[in-house]
């Protein structure tokens, strides 16, 4: 059971356009759905889920925008989510923004888009290449005597449409690695009570991730909490006819099943597949075969939790003079190959809200401070492997007291490594079969970059 109909209302309630899928639930409800927001936003009970009398409310926020989604059933939540979010993803295709404008501008396109999405409270067609055949944004005139209704609708392969022609056919794969990680500092002994006057200097250090090896050892001023790989596969389709895609990547399963050695393997967790993938094969024999839908999109996702050695090490002293001035000392350093090369590399540092008067010295790259996010950004454009950086700051400290009450927030790094992928997966191979018999160019790039990466100072 899904939902019974679909509201696009503006910031205040009001609705702008709605469909009703099966008429079991009366429009006049979606009344009760604004106060019912409001009273739990105020009572701080706020939930995805909103249900008034035998009638439930599942809804989102875009800009300006909630969309919501009636039932009076027990809906499959998941479905009726996963619905609205790619509702809103087909809007933005069409309209670039998704607002209250683009909704007043488009009302005609609006109820178009949500007769096709959606037949009788079920998803249908959700693709908005396939929409944007027969739903265009520019007029048409009625042929009367034609059918309307392209031929992707009702074949089986509904996300690729028949007699696309290239003069070049070619496959660009991006195997995308983001690295999540969480480290907390060791409880230590307190230090001694500094004398007026005197300095306190704290220490922490931060690592940002490498490739995956048994549990990576942890220095003696921190502990890993959290580490996981999320990784996506996404293509770039520019190939003739309808041709049949088989991708091997050097996945443990397969490897165990043809008895290959397991060293340079990886083993897969949570994989996730665009529909195009044929799931039976992938269940049998792990065989990645697909018919692909024409132009960008994400083939698969897969995530892998497990300890990570440092790629950039980062080691921060915090220098401390008594209701006088912060001065803070950050290390980088590049744990991994000389010949590879970290781009865009930021390092958050915070500092306390009351700090003034900065003063920056890096030995590469720039540091800008950032008094609205309380935090100085040590930007390093290229960090080759191997390499250890320094960067410096003072601030003027008013008061050492306040900033003790506050805590300390995280120290964050972000980063992208191109050629490397921190799980070492590998695409063996990308097979590509079309009737025709033309040769097609695969192409493949890897790229490692960080994800969330927070160190908890103590």
């Amino acid at each position: 059971m899904s939902a019974s109909a679909v509201f696009i209302l503006d910031v205040k309630g009001k609705p702008l356009i709605s469909r009703n899928y099966k008429g079991d639930v009366p429009m006049s409800e979606i009344d009760h759905f604004m106060p019912l927001l409001v009273q739990r936003e105020e009572e701080g009970a706020l939930a995805p889920l909103l249900s008034y009398g035998k009638v439930h409310f599942l809804w989102i926020k875009h800009s300006n925008l909630y969309l919501v989604a009636t039932t009076l059933k027990n809906a499959n939540a998941s479905l009726v989510y996963s619905f609205l979010y790619k509702t809103v993803e087909v809007f933005c295709e069409y309209f670039k923004e998704l607002e209250e404008e683009s909704i007043r501008d488009n009302f005609v396109i609006v109820y178009e888009l949500l007769d096709e999405l959606m037949d009788f409270g079920f998803p249908q067609t959700t693709d908005s290449k396939i929409l944007q055949e027969y739903i265009t944004q520019q007029g048409n005139k009625l042929e009367t005597g034609k059918s309307r209704v392209p031929p992707t609708v009702t074949n089986a392969v509904s996300w690729r449409s028949e007699g696309i022609k290239y003069k070049k056919n070619e496959v660009f794969i991006d195997v995308i690695e983001s690295v999540n990680l969480l480290v907390s500092p060791h409880a230590r002994t307190p230090p001694p009570q500094p004398r007026p006057g005197s300095r306190r200097a704290a220490r922490c250090m931060s690592p940002v991730t490498s490739r995956v090896h048994p549990p990576a050892q942890v220095n003696a001023n921190g502990s890993v909490l959290l580490s996981e790989i999320v990784g996506t596969i996404k293509l770039k389709v520019f190939l003739s006819g309808m041709p049949e895609l088989r991708l091997g990547l050097n996945d443990r399963v397969l490897f165990e099943l043809t008895g290959r050695s397991k060293n340079k393997s990886v083993e897969l967790e949570d994989v996730k597949f665009h529909q195009c993938v044929r799931l039976s094969r992938f269940d049998n024999d792990r065989t990645i075969s697909f018919i692909p839908p024409d132009g960008d999109f994400e083939l698969m996702s897969y995530r892998l939790s497990t300890q990570v050695k440092p790629l950039i090490w980062i080691e921060s002293v915090i220098e401390k003079f008594s209701h006088s001035r912060v001065e803070i000392m950050v290390k980088a350093k590049g744990q991994f190959k000389k010949q590879s090369v970290a781009n865009g590399v930021e390092i958050s540092v915070p500092v306390p809200s009351d700090a003034d008067s900065p003063r920056f010295k890096t030995s590469v790259g720039s540091a800008k401070y950032m008094p609205e996010k309380n935090v100085v950004i040590w930007s390093i454009k290229s960090f080759p492997g191997g390499k250890e950086y320094l960067m410096r700051a003072h601030f003027g400290l008013p008061s050492v007291e306040k900033e003790e009450e506050e805590g300390r927030p995280p120290i964050g790094v972000k980063f992208e490594i191109p050629y490397f992928t921190v799980s070492g997966i590998q695409v063996r191979y990308m097979k590509i079969i079309e009737k025709s018999g033309y040769q097609a160019l695969p192409w493949v790039r890897y790229i490692t970059q960080s994800g969330d990466y927070q160190l908890r100072t103590s």
